[in-house]
């Protein structure tokens, strides 16, 4: 095999042939060039819950600590949504919806973060807050956001609760109407940048 001018980036068909790369359609369903390797997370995962309820027509963050998002330690025992779910429910009875709506790495952690919507009745006793609107953090193309603050990380999951009370069943069932009109003003915004 011919060695590429120095000054000049060798071709893809060069690279190819260096790598022994079979080429193959991009329509052969199921074929890998190679195997990825098994992925693990070494450090501890965290799941972030922000609790919703409704309040008359107001969306509002609650919690036993008041209008905050808890953090707590997942074990790879049990799957996180169920226990997200078993908390919850341990705390104030069984929620409405439990929802992953994003993630994150924070310091030697992944966080997992969760919309649980409840009704009224659970939330009362509970310090609560309205939710006020945020900017939601932008990323670059090839890069996470330099930082994220929670209320930018409650921004996108009340969004994405948005999107699903309209696109998916079992989503759109446990939402009233009532529910419906709040989350309408919180749409869903195209990834900002690619040109």
């Amino acid at each position: 095999m011919a060695t590429p001018d120095p000054i000049t980036r060798p071709s893809a068909a060069h690279l190819i042939n260096a790598c022994n790369i079979r080429r193959r359609s991009p329509y052969d369903v199921g074929m890998r060039t190679h195997e990825p390797p098994p992925w693990d997370v070494d450090g501890p995962v965290r799941g972030e819950i922000f609790l919703i309820w409704l309040n008359d027509n107001q969306l509002e963050l609650t919690g036993a600590d008041g209008a905050k998002p808890w953090i707590i330690e997942l074990d790879d025992v049990e799957h996180p949504v169920e226990a997200v779910d078993r908390i919850v429910g341990g705390l104030v009875g069984a929620p409405l919806l439990v929802h992953s709506t994003s993630w994150r790495r924070d310091g030697p952690a992944v966080i997992l973060s969760f919309v649980v919507v409840i009704g009224s009745e659970q939330a009362s006793g509970m310090a609560s807050e309205p939710i006020r609107r945020a900017a939601l953090a932008r990323s670059e193309a090839t890069r996470a956001p330099s930082a994220i603050g929670h209320e930018q990380v409650l921004e996108h999951g009340i969004r994405h609760l948005a999107w699903l009370a309209q696109d998916d069943e079992a989503v759109a069932h446990r939402m009233s109407p009532d529910w419906r009109r709040a989350l309408g003003d919180y749409v869903p915004e195209p990834f900002r940048s690619l040109p």
